[in-house]
C-alpha cells in the first residue's frame, strides 16, 4: 500500500480534534481523542454492551480506535525530526 501523508499537524490536532459518536447495535458511544503509544493520532472508544444471538443476549466488550492515516509519521512534539526520543524514552 502506497504511503499517505497526513494533512494535518499534531498540535492542530491537539488543539482542534474532538470526540467522534459512535453508535454500535444502537449504544450510542463517545470516541474520545488520542495519540497512540505508537505515535499515531485517532480516537478511541471502550465499553461493553449486549448483542441479542439466536434470542440469547449475550455481554459483549467493545474496543475500536479510528486512527488517523499516515499520523504516526509526523514529527513528534514539533520538533521537525522522527528520532528524537533516545532508546531509553523508546524501550
Amino acid at each position: 500500500m502506497a504511503k499517505t501523508n497526513c494533512p494535518i499537524s499534531r498540535s492542530q490536532f491537539r488543539a482542534k480534534a474532538k470526540p467522534v459518536a459512535v453508535t454500535i447495535n444502537n449504544v450510542p458511544l463517545q470516541a474520545v481523542v488520542k495519540e497512540f503509544s505508537t505515535g499515531s493520532l485517532g480516537w478511541y472508544v471502550n465499553g461493553k454492551t449486549t448483542i441479542e444471538v439466536d434470542g440469547t443476549p449475550v455481554s459483549v466488550q467493545i474496543g475500536l480506535n479510528l486512527t488517523i492515516v499516515g499520523s504516526k509519521e509526523l514529527p513528534r512534539d514539533g520538533d521537525g525530526s522522527q528520532s528524537s526520543q533516545s532508546s531509553e524514552e523508546i524501550s
